[in-house]
């Protein structure tokens, strides 16, 4: 089997692999465009996936609702689970399952019946008085304003916490100082105008007189607070912050130099053992590579340059197709094209990437070591040039020896680190050559 074969043949078992894996368990409505609505007397029997710069649900969604938006609105029911995330999420209707979003601005409004767990991420929530979490309450980001009810526990790590309404469990959070401050402007400075007003939470944690905690309230702050009189039922324990007084001791010269040894003996080992078993599966390949970086130094090292710019630039068009195929077929509303085009592009980003590392790390050096150590024996005559092994063995070693001695722990400087690059340069550029070789010689 020729080697074009071989890879259309590998080729093609990737693509069907990735069809099989993206083939959904169940069918699902897709959705997309600048502005997608969901109209009050609208009735989805299904999962709904939406990409959208604004999403806004009316009516009423039978299955999950998965969203990616700019901003989100959701005056209907949901009846399943909800995961957004865009700038702006806001919650005013019905989601009998958990919820689950990230964000810029989060928001429970006055009427959200939010049956299940409540997991947020962002820079602001506000559960507005008459909103209601049916389950528990998890938050991280910068703060947080709590004026509805929920039903369990709340969990949050926060700059800023400001409780005013009823948490039927524990209350457990971690948050910032109050006489710290803020750290600079809200996100929302920078960000095109929100459709949602924010709070203006003060740092650290603030407990209104009427709210209610039937737990325990745990925090966690460098100062103690008083907390107003019945507001919790249970316990109140206060954490002081963990303080890292760890710190990573300086190595000594000799740990360096011990480090230095084991790390090139390393290199060492691991170079050879891929080298020799390169020779033994594939002579021809690895001896073609080494002849041309032997016989065509400079042309190696201009074409390796070459090689390592054209790699960065086919990720980029890889990630670019992806892109302009995802948002083609997710207009036209096909689903399943959308998800094979995207396992695809990341299958090719991923060989891609692994296939680079492991040539630069490993093949070009043994490629750059055959040559040399090839060069040095025919330089003194010797009949062992032609050896099989050796002569990789010997340039290895010596190729090795020289990048270690530049970058000798004790010996500041970047030359070791430069050698160490033009050696991949002068491998990528033998490889590159070799390829172009083998195409050219194949009839049309």
């Amino acid at each position: 089997m020729s080697y074009k074969q071989k890879f259309l043949s590998v080729f093609l078992l990737a693509a069907l692999l990735a069809l099989s894996l993206n083939t959904p368990a169940r069918a699902f409505d897709g959705r997309s465009g600048d502005r997608v609505v969901i109209g009050a007397d609208e009735v989805v029997d299904d999962d709904l996936y939406v990409t959208a710069g604004e999403f806004v649900l009316d009516g009423t969604v039978n299955g999950d609702v998965i969203v990616f938006a700019r901003n989100v609105t959701i005056n209907g029911t949901v009846d399943g689970d909800l995961f957004a995330a865009a700038q702006t999420v806001a919650v005013n209707g019905e989601v009998t399952g958990s919820t689950r979003m990230a964000g810029s601005v989060l928001l429970a409004g006055d009427k959200a019946s939010l049956g299940r767990d409540v997991v947020g991420a962002g820079y602001s929530f506000e559960g507005r008085e008459g909103s209601a979490v049916g389950r528990d309450l998890v938050f991280a980001g910068g703060q947080i304003l709590l004026a509805g009810d929920v039903a369990r526990n709340v969990q949050a790590a926060t700059g800023a916490f400001d409780l005013r309404g009823n948490v039927g469990g524990d209350v457990k959070v971690q948050v910032g100082d109050a006489d710290r401050g803020r750290a600079g402007l809200p996100p929302t400075m920078f960000m095109q105008q929100s459709p949602i007003q924010v709070p203006n939470v003060k740092p650290g944690l603030t407990i209104d007189p009427n709210a209610s905690i039937t737990g325990d309230l745990e925090y966690t702050q460098s100062k103690e607070l008083t907390i107003p009189a019945a507001v919790v039922t249970g316990k109140v324990i206060h954490q002081l912050p963990k303080v890292d007084t760890r710190t990573t001791p300086q190595a000594t010269s000799g740990q360096k130099v011990v480090g230095w040894v084991f790390d090139t003996l390393r290199a060492a080992l691991s170079l050879l053992l891929i080298g020799l078993l390169l020779l033994w599966l594939f002579p021809t390949f690895v001896k073609g590579l080494a002849e041309n970086l032997r016989t065509k130094p400079l042309p190696s090292l201009g074409w390796g340059v070459f090689a390592w710019v054209l790699f960065f630039v086919a990720l980029f068009v890889v990630i670019a197709l992806m892109v302009i195929g995802g948002i083609f077929f997710g207009v036209l509303t096909l689903g399943q094209l959308t998800g094979t085009v995207l396992g695809l592009g990341f299958l090719t980003l991923s060989l891609l990437i692994v296939g680079f590392v492991l040539v630069t790390t490993f093949v070009t050096k043994v490629v750059f070591g055959a040559a040399l150590g090839k060069w040095i024996l025919l330089r003194v005559n010797s009949p062992l040039a032609e050896h099989r092994y050796l002569p990789m063995i010997i340039g290895v070693l010596i190729t090795l020896a020289v990048i270690a001695l530049f970058t000798f722990p004790l010996i500041p400087g970047f030359l070791g680190g430069l050698l160490n690059f033009a050696v991949i340069m002068l491998g990528l550029g033998a490889l590159w050559l070799w390829g172009r070789e083998r195409m050219a010689r194949r009839p049309a």
